[in-house]
């Protein structure tokens, strides 16, 4: 079975206060960080990674994957890619301490249909392999619609493409809904993107054409485009087990702006965001109650 895990500064920039809400989940297992104590991963310091370990240790969590802004960037800027990879070099610094071995990563700033710069894309990436072998680390490529790869078909053939067993795939049980091409998630999506996953993110959408984005992030299981009960029982049928990590994306009395969801971190980012999360995350375990899984 996998382990149920959350992204940090969805619940809050407080590592204690992460670690309270934790208790009363007792699925809940695992931390990807993304924003901690106000701050981001590339700007995190050895010596707060640390005490945060310690802190997790002492609660019996872990680490499953690192939520890092990899390569949301502009494409063919030598300048913010260098920097990038500097971040990549920085994730896996901070990895090692972690002891995880998966980062999160995108595909930049989408600035057109994708195969109009496929090369292009999988050029970019001949670098980061060389530094995920040396550092025995693994890239989760995720796919957004604000990057290039917006949906699980384009992703599948990147992933193809590009044929490097250190760069895999993150699924994101939401976002083909923000795709304007998106498919079904599942199971459609699903059954293109399964030979690739080692890391899922958990997040229900629905469609909405007053959104600025013609979607909106609701609490899980209550969006009705995603099957949850389907989707969980494809992980334990396929044997999974890495983490599902809870991206609650919504917050109860007001609506996280375009910006703050494709560059999501900060205290503005959390405000509301324990509320939000302990809703989805009681959704959640009534789901997995509902299936009869341990």
């Amino acid at each position: 079975m996998f382990t149920l895990g959350v992204i940090s500064d969805e619940i809050s920039q407080d590592p204690e206060r992460i670690l309270a809400v934790a208790k009363d989940y007792p699925r809940l297992r695992g931390v990807e960080p993304r924003s901690v104590w106000d701050k981001g991963l590339p700007v995190l310091t050895d010596e707060e990674a640390r005490h945060l370990r310690e802190m997790l240790d002492d609660a019996d969590m872990r680490v499953v994957c690192l939520a890092a802004p990899f390569f949301k960037c502009d494409l063919g800027n030598k300048e913010q890619y260098a920097q990038h990879l500097e971040y990549l070099r920085r994730f896996a610094d901070l990895a090692h301490m972690w002891d995880c071995q998966i980062i999160r990563g995108f595909t930049f700033w989408k600035t057109g249909p994708a195969q109009q710069v496929w090369q292009q894309l999988l050029d970019a990436f001949e670098e980061p392999v060389e530094i995920l072998e040396r550092e025995d680390v693994y890239l989760g490529i995720e796919n957004e619609a604000s990057t290039h790869l917006a949906t699980a078909r384009e992703a599948a053939a990147f992933y193809q493409d590009l044929n490097h067993p250190r760069v895999r795939a993150i699924w994101d049980t939401a976002n083909e809904v923000f795709a304007p091409e998106g498919e079904l998630p599942f199971p459609d999506a699903w059954e293109r993107m399964k030979p690739w996953v080692i890391h899922v993110h958990l997040k229900d959408a629905v469609k909405d054409p007053a959104a600025p984005d013609g979607a909106r992030c609701v609490p899980i299981g209550e969006g009705g485009y995603v099957d949850f009960p389907g989707q969980f029982k494809a992980l334990a049928e396929m044997g999974y087990e890495g983490a599902c990590s809870l991206e609650t994306h919504w917050r109860p009395t007001t609506d996280l702006d375009t910006d703050l969801l494709n560059r999501p971190g900060g205290a503005a980012f959390s405000e509301g965001g324990e509320e939000a999360s302990r809703i989805c995350l009681a959704n959640i375990e009534r789901i997995l109650g509902g299936l009869g899984t341990e």
